[in-house]
């Protein structure tokens, strides 16, 4: 595994999608940044993240077999591996939220952001971008509902060593992905899922608010929720917000 530690960059997934595209980069090269100007999350949002207390890195893995329709597989695989080692520190109330936010009870503690290359029916090549918020305490106003490993353990914590150790378990979690392990995938990520089996409120694409109850993942790894006339209807990652 090579390691680019950077002082600054706009964003480590930027850095590292057009580093693999002007060279022939080793499998499971990681960037890691202590600031990012530009951090970038899902549907367009930006990453906030505080230089030197945080952890904002990206992974690039490149897959000889791995077909398209197991794109939700992958996306299990990395958010359990976070789950899974910020479950060893003790995080309460820990979860998915779907696709692959990690929450505290009810506030954001890691977002994940994962940008495929395709060849043909294959995943030829993915760059995990991962913001963890480990020793920040204070937040900017304009952004609610997140916290950190300090806010939740009174902690510090070593930057380097959680680094490493997220880093093992992704390439545990991945090897998994490549041996075909995907009911065992499925099955851990749908046990941690975000509100799974909780009455909740929700919006639609077009406004509207209806309550629904999170029942699992479909097969292209849409969120299926139970409305209340029982029937089951499949979200996309911009049909549905959650309140």
């Amino acid at each position: 595994m090579k390691i680019i530690k950077l002082n600054a960059t706009e964003s480590t997934n930027s850095f590292l999608k057009n580093l693999s595209q002007s060279s022939n980069l080793e499998n499971h090269t990681v960037v890691v940044s202590e600031k990012q100007t530009n951090g970038r999350g899902q549907q367009d949002q930006k990453w906030l993240s505080e230089p030197f207390k945080n952890l904002t890195f990206s992974v690039f893995n490149s897959f000889d077999t791995l077909k398209i329709e197991h794109q939700k597989h992958l996306n299990f695989a990395v958010s359990i591996a976070i789950y899974n080692v910020l479950s060893n520190k003790k995080i309460a109330k820990l979860s998915i939220k779907w696709p692959n936010d990690i929450m505290s009870a009810n506030k954001k503690i890691c977002g994940i952001l994962i940008e495929n290359t395709f060849a043909g029916s294959k995943i030829k090549k993915t760059v995990v971008g991962i913001g963890l918020n480990v020793n920040q305490t204070e937040f900017p106003k304009s952004i609610k509902n997140v916290t950190s490993l300090k806010l939740e353990t009174n902690t510090d914590h070593n930057l380097t060593a959680l680094l490493k150790e997220i880093l093992k378990e992704i390439q545990t979690q991945i090897l998994k992905l490549e041996n075909n392990r995907f009911k065992s995938l499925e099955e851990k990520y749908v046990s941690v899922l975000y509100k799974k089996d909780i009455p909740s409120m929700f919006k639609n694409s077009n406004g509207l608010l209806f309550l629904g109850i999170i029942t699992g993942i479909s097969k292209t790894g849409n969120l299926l929720i139970q409305l209340e006339n029982n029937s089951i209807k499949e979200f996309g990652i911009k049909e549905v917000l959650f309140l």
